[in-house]
């Protein structure tokens, strides 16, 4: 990346000071170029579901490795619930969506309750032996008397897809059945999965993020501090594609030790650490074995750490530095925080960073850990930062009432938020082909093939809040 005209620079930079300028370009079309991160996790994009209580579970972990990017599970989850969370993500199709699975007994206000859980909005119905007998949409369901049984209310006229199916067979039978989504089931007629007509379309456009196993793939975070060994011995046996090293403040050495003592218990497993906004800190983590570096001090919109303690960074300028003493080293550098619209993600890349960590962007959809809730304006879910009060008394349940009392005096994150579900992109797969997209364009712009490429050819300029603001569509007259 260079800056325009050489400029100098002498204050630090967010992604809204900056701007790319297109270059000549022989890339022939935006589908040519790939995405595919060079840091080693085997994604295929570089989308990181970043580890917010709110925001990365189950199925958001699934869903994004679907698509070729990974969730990081947060480091608060007990356990128990973390070997079945991830036992249920490997589990999960890499190609079919999962079905939301009711029986025939159930009622409408059974399907009410959890029809939300997913984004293609259907609920299937089967029998005792596993095979779709029914299905009822989101529309109808909500038409529906609550405590009408679905057998009686249910759409038995069935089209179900054969496992097997290439997505443009799948979309093409959709398509002339005049219908969005079907099952899909095995050669017995047992439900498989659902897919829809927009899911069958990014089966053809993405690549699922898979281990060596054919597994989807899933990141964990592990906090510093207690018995660091038993943490990463329990989240690597039960399965976890990525170790991330997870504190507010990374300069420290307890991150340092608990780096070595990770790599210790793995040469193989890529270690993520962070955060940290300096290149003195980004070296030093790379010394203790971190593969990857997670940039970024107060840029979330869930942090409040800036304004608390006046600590932070200026994102553009962090990853900058960062992403370039990394690569100095064969290493990279994941861009966290300040992800608000496309053209972040493509700064960010622009900057050197493999890949961009997303929170709160992702909270307000489907498939965010949340439960879903309604207000006067609509359907939202509750987003909350990892250093709020709220998180920090979830993390520390096991310590006594005074010592928990105590914890709870230095909030750096807010503790309610609400984020509501935007009709036009209510699930998670729509923010991912709105980014991608943007990406794509970005690289063809600029004459990039690669991700590499596209921080070899970037240019960026240095723009006025009056030049940021000029760039906005406009909805009504002005």
């Amino acid at each position: 990346m260079k800056f325009l005209n050489d400029s100098t620079i002498n204050y630090d930079l967010t992604y809204n000071d900056v701007f790319l300028i297109p270059s000549y370009s022989d890339v022939g079309s935006r589908f040519s170029v790939d995405l595919t991160p060079s840091d080693n996790t085997g994604t295929h994009i570089p989308i990181v579901v970043a580890n917010m209580n709110a925001v990365a579970g189950r199925r958001m972990a699934e869903t994004v490795a679907r698509r070729g990017g990974i969730a990081i599970l947060p480091q608060d989850i007990p356990f128990d619930r973390l070997s079945t969370m991830i036992k249920q993500i490997k589990s999960a199709n890499p190609v079919y969506e999962t079905p939301l699975v009711l029986k025939t007994a159930n009622l409408v206000a059974d399907a009410l309750n959890i029809i939300n859980k997913r984004a293609h909005g259907v609920v299937l119905i089967v029998d005792d032996e596993n095979r779709p007998v029914g299905l009822i949409n989101e529309k109808e369901a909500y038409e529906a008397d609550r405590f009408a049984s679905l057998d009686t209310f249910m759409n038995p006229a069935l089209v179900t897809l054969a496992q097997g199916k290439s997505p443009k067979e799948m979309f093409e039978q959709l398509y002339e059945n005049h219908i969005n989504a079907a099952p899909v089931v095995d050669n017995e007629g047992k439900l498989v999965g659902i897919i829809t007509q927009r899911s069958a379309l990014r089966a053809s456009l993405y690549s699922p993020a898979l281990s060596k196993d054919g597994k989807l793939m899933v990141g964990v975070a592990v906090g510093v501090n207690g018995d660091v060994k038993s943490k990463v011995e329990k989240v690597l046996s039960f399965g976890a594609d990525v170790l991330v090293m997870d504190t507010a403040h990374g300069h420290q050495q307890k991150m340092i030790e608990a780096i070595k003592i990770a790599r210790s218990l793995s040469q193989d497993v890529q270690i993520v650490a962070g955060n940290v906004v300096t290149a003195q800190a980004t070296n030093d983590l790379i010394d203790a074995g971190a593969n990857i570096i997670k940039v970024g001090v107060g840029p979330g919109a869930m942090c409040i750490t800036r304004m608390m303690t006046g600590v932070g960074r200026p994102q553009f300028s962090a990853v900058l530095e960062c992403a370039e003493a990394a690569r100095s080293r064969g290493a990279k550098v994941w861009a966290d925080g300040g992800i608000k619209y496309p053209r972040d993600v493509a700064l960010a890349i622009a900057a050197g960073a493999s890949a961009v960590m997303i929170g709160s962007w992702f909270s307000g959809t489907y498939e965010s850990a949340g439960d879903i809730l309604r207000d006067e304006r609509g359907l939202y879910k509750e987003n909350f930062g990892m250093a709020s009060k709220r998180a920090v008394q979830n993390r520390s349940q096991d310590n006594n009432p005074y010592d928990r009392s105590l914890k709870e005096f230095f909030e750096e994150g807010i503790s309610n938020s609400k984020l509501y579900i935007d009709d036009k992109t209510p699930g998670v797969e729509d923010i991912i082909d709105q980014i991608t997209s943007g990406l794509r364009s970005s690289m063809s712009y600029a004459g990039a093939v690669s991700l590499e490429d596209f921080f070899d050819k970037a240019v960026v300029g240095i723009q006025s809040a009056a030049g940021y603001e000029e760039g906005k569509a406009v909805s009504s007259s002005w």
